[in-house]
């Protein structure tokens, strides 16, 4: 899958629901993009929002404070 955020149209699968509710806020640029992607790929803004967090964290490297470098 490579550095590329990948969506593709929903399928009619239905995972468990094992979901919570929260409250984020967020620039109206970035919540026209999601809702403009949602409307093309036939997901909803918060599935879309949810995978992107998902490939965000998968692809994420945390760098402690004194450790700017990246070393392990």
């Amino acid at each position: 899958m490579g550095d590329k955020f990948i969506v593709r149209p929903k399928n009619a699968e239905k995972k468990e629901d094992k979901s919570v509710v929260m409250t984020l806020r967020l620039d109206r640029d970035l919540q026209e993009k999601f809702d403009n992607l949602s409307a093309k790929s036939d997901r909803s803004r918060n599935e879309l929002m949810c995978m992107a967090l998902q490939f965000a964290l998968e692809h994420l490297e945390f760098i402690p404070e004194g450790n700017e470098s990246g070393d392990k």
